[in-house]
C-alpha cells in the first residue's frame, strides 16, 4: 500500500492537465498542484520540517490550503487542519498538544498567530514558489503506519483529543471507497464538510486517486440551501457527500424537489447522524442516484456502509448502519465482552485497518476499538444504530462532546455550574448551555467568552441563565431533568 499523497503525485503524472481542485479561489490542475505542493515542500524544508513532524494548517478551505496539505505529506510530516473561526488560544493549546513544528497559515489570519509557535505565512511562501523556476520534486518515503495528520475532536474532558491517522487507516477507506462507487477520471466530488472533519477524506483523496475533481463548498456556504442545490447543479456534481441536516436543508428551504434530478448525479452519500427516514424517501423519489448511509466515528472512518433499498423506504425509523467495510471487522458486543446475536443489542466494536494509531500523547491503540455506539444486529447480520452510549452528540452532524463545552463556560469566573444540553433533531438541533452565574453577567458575555475558546461549531446556539440546575441524588447534574426543563420552558 502506497502514501496517501501518492494518489496525487500519480494523477499528476497520469492526467496532468485534468482539473484537480475547483474553489471560488481559484482552480488547479493536477500538474499545478504538483509543482505547487513540491515548491512549498522544499521550502519547509528549509525553515526545518522533517519527516515526522506535525505542522498545524490554520486556514479557510481554499486551493492554498490543499497545497499546503499535499507539501506536508510528500516531506513524510503530518498535518493538523485548523479551520479559520478557530480561536488564536485553541490555536495555540493545538500546536502545543501535538508539539507541532510549525504553524502554517495565510495572510490574513498571520497577524493572530499565538505568540510563542512558529509560523509562517502561506500567502507569502507560496508566492516564493510561484517565482521559482527550479522545483524539485519532493517525496519522501514513509511506511503505512506512519502518522499522515491528526483531527482533533472534541474532548469529553474538556481537552480536544488528537485522533492520529496513519497512511494505512486512510487508504484502506479511500480504496475501498473508490472501488465501491466505481470514481473515475470524469467524476466531480463535491467538498461540504470541513477539512477538520473527516468525511473530507472521501473528497479529497478519492479524487486524487484516480484524477477526479474535487469542488469546495466554502464555508460561508455550508448552511445555505438554495444555494448549495444551485452549486450541485452548475458544477454537474456526480458524488456528493455531507450531513444528514445539510440534505434536509436542501430539501426543505433549497428547491431541491423543485428541479428535475441532474442526470450527471450518481450517487449521495450521508453520514455523521441519523438521517429521518422521510428524507430518505424524498431523495429516493427525487433522483434515481445510489443513495448510501456511511457510519463510523473519526477513529475509523467510514467503518459500515449500507446502500439505500426499496424496502428500507417502508421503515418508520432511519435506514440501517450497515455492514462491514474498508476491510474492517464489525461486531457488537454486550456488557460482559461477549458477542451479540441478531435481536440484541450491544456496542458496536471495530477491528481492522482503518483504527486509528491512537491519541496523541496517548497509548497506542489497541487492535479492538469500541465505538461508544449501541446498535442492535438484524437478522441479516447488518446493524441498527440506537445511540450513544455516553454524553456525546451530534449538532448538524458534528461531533460535539457536551464536557468540552462545559468546561469552556466553566472557566468563566463568574459561572457557579454549567451544563450543556441538545434541543430538538437533525437540521433542527440546538446547543443549548444552561448556566448559573453568581453576578450579573449575561449570555451574550457568556458566548464570547466561548468564542475565545471553541471552534464555531461547539459556540452554544442559545445561552440560558437559570437559578440552579437540578441534580441526581448522587449530587451529579440530571440531564435528562434539565432537558425537560427546558422544553417545559420553552413551550
Amino acid at each position: 500500500m502506497s502514501s496517501l499523497h501518492q494518489l496525487a503525485i500519480d494523477s499528476a503524472r497520469d492526467f496532468p492537465g485534468r482539473p484537480a481542485v475547483v474553489a471560488e479561489d481559484g482552480s488547479l490542475s493536477y500538474r499545478m498542484l504538483g509543482q505547487l505542493a513540491d515548491g512549498l515542500a522544499g521550502r519547509l524544508r528549509g525553515h526545518g520540517v522533517r519527516a515526522g513532524d506535525r505542522v498545524v494548517i490554520w486556514s479557510a478551505k481554499s486551493v492554498p490550503t490543499l497545497v499546503a496539505m499535499q507539501a506536508v505529506l510528500r516531506l513524510g510530516a503530518a498535518y493538523v487542519p485548523a479551520d479559520e473561526t478557530t480561536p488564536p488560544a485553541r490555536i495555540a493549546a493545538l500546536a502545543s498538544d501535538c508539539a507541532a513544528r510549525l504553524l502554517l497559515t495565510p495572510a490574513e489570519l498571520s497577524p493572530s498567530a499565538p505568540p510563542g509557535v512558529p509560523a509562517l505565512d502561506l500567502t507569502a511562501e507560496l508566492g516564493a514558489v510561484a517565482a521559482d523556476r527550479q522545483v524539485e520534486p519532493v517525496n519522501e518515503t514513509v511506511a503505512p503506519d506512519d502518522l499522515a495528520y491528526i483531527l482533533y475532536t472534541s474532548g469529553s474532558t474538556g481537552v480536544p483529543k488528537g485522533v492520529c491517522i496513519s497512511h494505512r487507516n486512510a487508504r484502506a477507506f479511500v480504496d475501498w471507497a473508490v472501488d465501491e462507487l466505481d470514481v473515475g477520471t470524469r467524476d466531480r466530488l463535491s467538498n461540504h464538510a470541513p477539512l477538520t472533519f473527516d468525511l473530507s477524506v472521501l473528497d479529497l483523496y478519492a479524487a486524487f486517486a484516480v484524477g477526479a475533481s474535487v469542488h469546495l463548498i466554502p464555508t460561508y456556504m455550508a448552511y445555505t440551501p438554495r444555494e448549495l442545490t444551485a452549486f450541485l447543479y452548475d458544477r454537474e456534481i456526480t458524488i456528493w457527500y455531507s450531513v444528514p441536516s445539510v440534505l434536509t436543508l436542501m430539501l426543505r428551504e433549497g428547491g431541491l424537489l423543485d428541479r428535475p434530478a441532474p442526470a450527471h448525479l450518481r450517487a449521495v452519500l450521508f453520514a455523521g447522524e441519523p438521517f429521518p427516514i422521510a428524507g430518505v424517501r424524498s431523495l429516493a423519489g427525487w433522483s434515481g442516484a445510489r443513495l448510501l448511509n456511511l457510519y463510523g466515528p473519526t477513529e475509523t472512518n467510514v467503518c459500515t456502509f449500507h446502500e439505500v433499498r426499496p424496502e428500507d423506504l417502508l421503515r418508520d425509523r432511519p435506514v440501517p448502519i450497515g455492514v462491514a467495510c474498508s476491510g474492517d471487522k464489525v461486531w457488537a458486543r454486550r456488557p460482559d465482552g461477549s458477542v451479540c446475536g441478531p435481536g440484541e443489542q450491544g456496542e458496536l466494536v471495530v477491528e481492522g485497518p482503518t483504527v486509528l494509531l491512537g491519541y496523541w500523547g496517548g497509548d497506542r491503540q489497541t487492535p479492538v476499538y469500541p465505538t461508544g455506539d449501541i446498535v442492535t444486529v438484524r437478522p441479516d447480520g447488518s446493524f441498527d444504530f440506537v445511540g450513544r452510549r455516553d454524553h456525546q452528540v451530534k449538532v448538524r452532524g458534528r461531533r460535539v462532546e457536551l464536557g468540552e463545552v462545559e468546561a469552556a463556560l466553566d472557566a468563566h469566573p463568574a459561572v457557579a455550574a454549567a451544563a450543556a444540553i441538545v434541543s430538538g433533531t437533525g437540521v433542527d438541533s440546538r446547543l443549548v448551555a444552561c448556566v448559573v452565574v453568581t453576578d450579573h453577567t449575561g449570555p451574550m458575555a457568556l458566548r464570547r467568552h466561548c468564542a475565545e475558546r471553541l471552534p464555531s461549531y461547539l459556540l452554544p446556539d442559545e445561552v440560558r441563565l437559570m437559578d440552579a440546575l437540578p441534580r441526581t441524588r448522587t449530587g451529579k447534574i440530571d440531564r435528562n431533568a434539565l432537558s425537560v426543563r427546558y422544553k417545559e420552558e420553552r413551550a
